[in-house]
């Protein structure tokens, strides 16, 4: 079990001590929560980390004192690497999280299912972390990025098969949640909602037959446990492709010439959104937060691109990022700048056309008033050089 020395920063007293309480309560066997700092002015949070190696902080975005982006940046000069998960009110905030890599976001009010998650989370990373004893990686991936399968010790693909697509849908969702019990009642609700309780009852159970049946013919290390009243899959020697690609996001370093290799490659190894080919309800908070940690350094790298003028490089890349964001203005306005650069004036104007039918056709409004304001400065300075 993990002992750690943990950082809280939120302004409001009532916050504080309620997220003191669910980081005591948690259930992750994993995690021991055993010293807790929590500071209601981010400028004493600053002065611990002077003196106190923390292993997790939980930072308050929305403070008056000290933006909790800014308190991040500070904090993680004074310990680079510190695991940061933000709280949060708004969502439109997760993007600005992943723009110093995050290792999650929560809304709040915090509920414990989704700080289990994050706690989750943070026990993979420290499990990964680069300080740690190298070992030898695990020689099966289970993969969850596009679809469910997995690669066996030969890094062979392999499909499971399955007699139904519940249990499949169940297999899957214990696996997210994998070395935690879930109530077996929530597991109906969530998969059978409109049987009544005999009959989910014995849905279940099937299912459960199937799943343990398919793991061993998978020849996984892999558990499928009962315990208070719910089941739990506990996980052994295995990596999943997910959380593989989000710990080399993490670790690249800045990008430059002689890191835009590495960057390309980790951009390229993400396959897929999460689960994306089972369109199951309960993913899509994962998938879109695997989403935006893509956007940021497909973003990242096309900015680069454009800093050392590759506007065709820029162009590709930013292509692919209209077509996994089409309702996003940024991926517009990016295209646009580049053919300005390039002095493509019908090309500015088409972007700029394509994006005034996606915000009304989306949105029934029109681009911000940033864009809609430099698309005018540069049709100015267009007619003045003509």
């Amino acid at each position: 079990m993990m002992r750690l020395h943990t950082l809280i920063v939120d302004d409001e007293w009532l916050a504080l001590e309620k997220m003191k309480m669910l980081l005591a309560d948690q259930q992750n066997p994993n995690l021991c929560f055993e010293q807790v700092e929590a500071c209601i002015h981010p400028s004493n949070a600053l002065e611990l980390a002077q003196h106190i190696r923390f292993d997790a902080a939980f930072l308050d975005i929305e403070m008056p004192e000290i933006n909790g982006l800014e308190l991040a940046w500070q904090l993680l000069q004074l310990q680079p690497g510190l695991p940061i998960i933000f709280l949060t009110a708004y969502q439109e905030y997760a993007v600005k999280a992943f723009d110093i890599h995050a290792l999650d976001y929560l809304l709040k009010p915090v509920h414990p299912e989704r700080l289990a998650v994050s706690l989750d989370r943070l026990h993979s990373y420290m499990q990964n972390k680069p300080s740690n004893k190298d070992t030898e990686p695990a020689s099966v991936m289970l993969c969850c990025l596009q679809r469910l399968n997995y690669h066996d010790a030969k890094g062979a693909i392999q499909q499971f098969s399955w007699k139904t697509q519940k249990a499949q849908e169940l297999f899957a969702y214990l696996l997210y949640n994998k070395n935690r019990t879930i109530h077996k009642q929530s597991l109906m609700d969530l998969l059978w909602p409109s049987y009544d309780t005999k009959r989910a009852t014995a849905q279940l159970h099937t299912a459960i037959y199937h799943i343990r049946k398919t793991i061993e013919r998978a020849g996984l290390d892999l558990k499928l446990e009962y315990k208070d009243e719910g089941y739990r899959v506990v996980v052994g020697e295995l990596t999943f492709d997910f959380e593989e690609w989000e710990r080399q996001v993490r670790s690249l370093p800045q990008i430059d010439e002689k890191s835009l290799e590495q960057h390309l490659d980790t951009l390229q190894a993400y396959t897929g959104n999460f689960l994306e080919e089972h369109h199951y309800p309960w993913a899509e908070s994962e998938w879109e937060r695997l989403r935006l940690l893509w956007l940021k350094l497909a973003e990242d790298i096309a900015e680069h691109y454009m800093g050392q003028e590759h506007y065709t490089e820029a162009l590709i890349l930013n292509r692919k990022i209209i077509e996994r964001f089409p309702i996003s203005e940024e991926g517009y306005f990016r295209h646009m700048q580049i053919h300005a650069l390039l002095h493509q004036p019908q090309e500015v104007k088409k972007y700029y056309n394509q994006l005034e039918r996606m915000c009304q056709n989306e949105f029934e409004d029109l681009p911000s008033e940033d864009i809609t304001a430099w698309y005018r400065e540069w049709m100015l300075q267009l007619k003045q050089e003509r």
